[in-house]
């Protein structure tokens, strides 16, 4: 079964700095797990250690930016392969409970650095409600959730009709050898026949042999349709953003995380009991009363600190939907043809790496051609007024 006593103390682990690392000459490369809480280190070095993987971590602190935590482990990553003792084909994302939504995040993100994602408790709701999940960025590095949730198996089979590329699991029963074992299964490509990316920032652009370098929102294509996987919108009390364990049995929601320099009500130990005198039985049920507000209203809230009760006036907000741009292409290499086909949304300019084994063979991006590449590498594509004009990397 899947232990839940993970261990809090520091380990040697691979991360920024590979002192520790140093692959011995002639020793094999070795799968690795990227871990979304360094925390968990000691507890996967446990689990992996009579398979011979490496467990890496990155410097970002927990309570970091999303978009940074997710920049600091790929570069860590990045740094671990480059130093040769792990195999970029199998390199797995981890994270358990409150990191699990950060799992989904971070390949929504990062789609190509991954083989797969293992995400252990925890939901992806908080990630969801970003606007930026982008189901195509997980056709080549799918994403196992083991969880327990009473709702969880009915959210799975929302993903997956969504188009995300994810199996779900039950927590009950599943063993450390079965997670890992799923993960073995799965291997990154670095040149896959077939790839599919979307993102929203032009710092998130890299999808395997391909990198998105410029966007025109005017450059639509409707054949590539918008992958967002979208959240329940669900409302949230107007506290300042404070942490709970979803599966906590109550009653009550009891506050675990606060943000650094949180100025709001709360403090940590707290325990929220009602909305409005309706009392709250556990983190579920407080979800549920949430999911029915349908506008930003004022609200009352109970919180039992100690023997202490406190009354706390604040709002239920609704959050507001902004549309969502995005940039998309889908490619794929034909080695029957020797072609490359490429259709993008939004975008006007890319790095496209072409290696040795795909030429000569020509491309198409977006109806247009360039035909006869004969030499592998990289070619800088630019799309102006309906022409296509090619030369290499800068």
């Amino acid at each position: 079964m899947i232990s839940k006593s993970w261990s809090r103390r520091s380990a040697l682990v691979c991360g920024v700095s590979l002192l520790a690392c140093a692959i011995a000459p002639g020793q094999t490369k070795t799968p690795a797990i990227a871990l979304i809480d360094a925390a968990d280190a000691a507890q996967w070095q446990t689990l992996t250690k009579n398979a011979g993987w490496q467990v890496i971590t990155a410097a970002a602190t927990p309570d970091a930016d999303a978009d940074v935590r997710a920049r600091a482990l790929a570069a860590a990553v990045a740094e671990a392969v480059k130093s040769g003792f792990v195999d970029p084909a199998r390199v797995y994302l981890a994270g358990r409970n409150e990191s699990a939504a950060a799992v989904f995040y971070t390949i929504a993100r990062i789609p190509d650095r991954w083989a797969a994602g293992v995400a252990l408790g925890g939901s992806p709701k908080t990630a969801l409600e970003t606007n930026r999940v982008f189901s195509a960025n997980f056709t080549n590095a799918p994403v196992l959730w083991a969880s327990s949730g009473p709702d969880d198996d009915a959210l799975s089979q929302k993903l997956k009709t969504a188009g995300l590329n994810l199996e779900w699991r039950s927590a009950t029963g599943l063993t450390n050898n079965e997670i890992l074992q799923w993960l073995s299964t799965h291997t990154r490509d670095e040149f896959p026949l077939t790839i599919d990316c979307e993102t929203n920032s032009p710092a998130f652009a890299s999808c395997y042999w391909i990198q998105m370098t410029r966007f025109d929102a005017g450059e639509r294509n409707d054949v590539l349709p918008l992958s967002v996987v979208a959240g329940e919108s669900a409302a949230a009390l107007d506290l300042g953003g404070f942490g709970y364990h979803a599966a906590d049995p109550g009653p009550g929601v009891p506050v675990v995380f606060l943000p650094q320099k949180y100025v709001g009500p709360l403090r940590i130990g707290d325990r929220i009991v009602a909305i409005d005198g309706k009392p709250i039985e556990n983190a579920h049920h407080f979800l549920e009363m949430l999911s029915r507000a349908t506008e930003t209203r004022p609200a009352v809230v109970m919180v039992e600190r100690g023997k202490e009760r406190i009354r706390v006036e604040t709002r239920v907000v609704v959050p507001r939907r902004d549309p969502v741009v995005t940039g998309r292409v889908q490619a794929r290499y034909l080695p029957e043809y020797r072609q490359i086909e490429i259709i993008t949304r939004a975008v006007t300019e890319m790095r496209v790496t072409i290696p040795r084994d795909w030429v000569p063979g020509d491309l198409f991006w977006n109806g247009l051609s360039l035909e006869g590449i004969k030499t592998a590498g990289c070619y800088l594509l630019k799309l102006d007024k309906e022409l296509l004009h090619a030369g290499p990397c800068p």
